[in-house]
């Protein structure tokens, strides 16, 4: 038996890796969300419709949609597939007073307009940690934080 198998450790070897706060891998950096209620993007070229669209997708509220034809559509858009080109690219959604799925192509798509309330703007964790803290420090007793409703 070796003197590493028998629990023996090297100190000089040991000392030569550097030491890591254990703590400090277990925190990862938060996603900041742009607050993009009320925008109205440009989409004059192809990367701008794309990058709209892309964010419209990341958006947690409705967006609203009008075609080339006129038609608006408002609601929330769940999925996006893209293509070479914008003909053959989509967004799905399900429009506010309906429950069917409509699928839209990215070429016919003349203005874009982030018209809901973004159900997670301020839901961060430090928000409700704040609202929490500032509960306690005016007294208050069995202290719950509900949910907002989402409307």
């Amino acid at each position: 038996m070796t003197g590493k198998e028998s629990g023996h450790i090297d100190h000089e070897a040991a000392q030569a890796v550097p030491h890591i706060n254990p703590d400090a891998l277990e925190v990862a950096p938060g996603t900041a969300h742009e607050n993009l209620e009320g925008w109205i993007p440009q989409l004059a070229t192809e990367e701008e419709i794309r990058v709209a669209l892309e964010k419209a997708f990341d958006y947690r509220g409705d967006v609203t949609i009008t075609r080339k034809d006129g038609a608006k559509i408002e609601g929330y858009l769940f999925d996006r597939r893209t293509a070479a080109n914008l003909k053959d690219s989509v967004v799905r959604l399900y429009p506010k007073n309906s429950t069917e799925k409509i699928s839209i192509s990215y070429a016919d798509i003349a203005a874009l307009v982030f018209t809901g309330r973004d159900t997670a703007a301020g839901k961060s964790w430090e928000a409700w940690m704040k609202k929490y803290a500032q509960k306690k420090a005016a007294g208050e007793t069995n202290i719950a934080l509900e949910p907002e409703p989402l409307d």
